[in-house]
């Protein structure tokens, strides 16, 4: 089953980063920032934490950032049942120093060898699957020492 965007605040989110799945379903990584002082905001809000501006500018950037912390799921979660093939798996969650050390989630592909905080990573996004629950998603890759 496909959600839109309007089903996907019905049930459960707040739509402020439906930007961020139209530009991955694109194949573009996208995050906000503040129009009024320049702040990165992510998650996405409605309203600026730092100057109370409505505005924001969805910003392309590359996905390349660090380790920013990780953990391993040896448990395939009833609603996540999906990935119960991909168990173990490993979600990264990576800091972006292009949009402020803003972080972002997503699944680690390829060997955990030399995984560890601080770690220089590149994102692949991926388009939308039944393993994704039909969102798109964003895989975190280990690079070459940076």
């Amino acid at each position: 089953m496909q959600f839109s965007y309007e089903q996907h605040r019905i049930i459960g989110g707040i739509g402020a980063d439906d930007e961020y799945w139209r530009a991955l379903e694109q194949g573009e990584f996208k995050l906000p920032r503040c129009s009024g002082c320049g702040q990165w905001t992510w998650p996405a809000h409605y309203r600026c934490g730092v100057c109370g501006s409505w505005e924001f500018v969805w910003t392309p950037l590359e996905p390349v950032g660090t380790v920013y912390a990780w953990t391993r799921t040896c448990y395939a979660f009833e609603r996540v049942k999906e990935r119960a093939a991909d168990v173990p798996y490993v979600t990264v969650l990576a800091e972006i120093p292009a949009a402020g050390n803003a972080r972002v989630m997503g699944i680690l592909q390829g060997s955990e060898e030399n995984l560890r905080i601080g770690a220089a990573v590149r994102g692949l996004i991926l388009p939308p699957s039944e393993k994704s629950k039909h969102y798109p998603s964003i895989q975190w890759t280990l690079e070459a020492h940076r």
